[in-house]
């Protein structure tokens, strides 16, 4: 089945995660993606493990269903190469700094005068209209930036980032539908334009989503804090064999479980959600104390007979034999050259165009002569110095290979 985006054609010059994460799932929709890699490849090629070298289980996933044209942009192939690619693109999107891709001669006004249908996303630490935006940017110090450590801090008492690459994630999905939005546009009106997503920002609104609260008044209600997020017994609870996630909330499920458990703490001072929110941390603790009192699989099966949100401990590796996860074909395996790789899927569900993983993660430059080669230019014969260089780049795979 095609896909929602069959037909689009994607030039992608983004490395590491944010921007590959958002031109994977446009690939998985069907979009034929043209990974635009230097020579030496994206640095994520190698940096965990992976069945050879260059193919690293991050660069894999995130690179999955796509094509690899390994295109010297320093020099006039490599930017013919380009321009003719951009020529026939819908989207054209990228990770580098303002200064360096302008520098490459592919800012926006060099793009659009080759095409000026395209949407152009630029994908960035910190936006450019304010005066951080040529500092350097990563996960863990958007993630500082924006208030994590702090709030993490607030909830356990030890500032620490949170245990997945979050902002390269919400920033990726962010640029995806932004870029989607800019496409939809020209749909409609057949104009072309420049997009914009810095991770800072796209951090900084998903965080204070629910934390802005009294501080968006004039005069400011209270702090930027949504105080039930950090209450320092919010977490896993502990019972009589292990833990449980449960969240007893709103008044409906609040009085099922007192009349079902009749805790010796029950009082009218917890009755409304209202009055909970005022003292949560408090409701919390009591909460645990009940809860030590049977085992996870006694409180499981309540908590379902009750039909209240619980849901036991697991680990990022059982999700691979998750019953649900297994009956929504969650996972897709694909073969690959290096044998088969179990992908987790396309999360959404379409009746019509629905998405699939379309095929393995390119080995690097594997389709730069298809696509040359498509675009009427004639793939370049191998050199002495591409021989060097490829040898520079096999020992520097096999470095960081040993240095794991």
């Amino acid at each position: 089945m095609p896909g929602p985006l069959a037909g689009v054609r994607v030039v992608d010059l983004t490395a590491m995660v944010m921007g590959p994460y958002c031109t994977q799932i446009m690939a998985d929709m069907g979009a034929d993606v043209v990974k635009v890699e230097p020579p030496e490849g994206d640095n994520t090629r190698y940096i965990s493990v992976g069945p050879a070298p260059g193919m690293s289980g991050v660069f894999v996933n995130v690179n999955r269903g796509k094509r690899s044209a390994v295109l010297d942009l320093r020099s006039d192939d490599g930017k013919e190469a380009l321009r003719a690619l951009i020529a026939g693109a819908d989207v054209f999107i990228h990770s580098m700094r303002a200064k360096a891709i302008a520098k490459l001669g592919f800012g926006y006004a060099d793009v659009a005068a080759i095409n000026p249908a395209v949407v152009y996303t630029n994908c960035y630490g910190y936006g450019r209209r304010g005066p951080d935006r040529d500092l350097p940017a990563y996960d863990d110090t958007i993630q500082a930036e924006c208030g994590i450590p702090a709030v993490q801090e607030q909830l356990t008492g030890e500032a620490n980032y949170v245990g997945t690459i979050m902002a390269d994630k919400v920033a990726g999905l962010t640029a995806l539908y932004a870029t989607m939005m800019a496409l939809f546009h020209r749909e409609r009106t057949g104009e072309g334009q420049e997009v914009e997503v810095a991770m800072f920002e796209t951090m900084a609104a998903f965080m204070l989503v629910e934390h802005a609260n009294g501080a968006m008044f004039d005069p400011p209600l209270g702090p930027a804090v949504y105080p039930r997020t950090v209450a320092p017994n919010r977490r896993p609870y502990a019972t009589k064999d292990g833990h449980i996630a449960v969240l007893i909330y709103n008044d409906k499920h609040w009085n099922a479980f007192v009349d079902a458990v009749s805790p010796v703490w029950q009082s009218d001072v917890y009755a409304t959600l209202e009055r909970r929110a005022q003292q949560i941390d408090t409701v919390y603790g009591l909460v645990a104390e009940t809860l030590r009192e049977r085992t996870t699989e006694e409180w499981l099966a309540l908590f379902r007979e009750l039909e209240i949100p619980a849901a036991p401990i697991q680990t990022p590796d059982a999700l691979f034999d998750h019953p649900h996860l297994a009956a929504v074909g969650m996972f897709e395996t694909v073969q690959t050259a290096h044998g088969p790789v179990r992908f987790p899927g396309v999360p959404t569900w379409f009746s019509r165009t629905p998405g699939h993983v379309r095929g393995p993660a390119p080995e690097l430059g594997a389709d730069t002569a298809a696509v040359l080669t498509e675009l009427g230019l004639e793939p370049a014969e191998p050199t002495v110095d591409d021989a060097i260089a490829a040898e520079s780049v096999t020992n520097r795979r096999v470095g960081v290979r040993e240095a794991r």
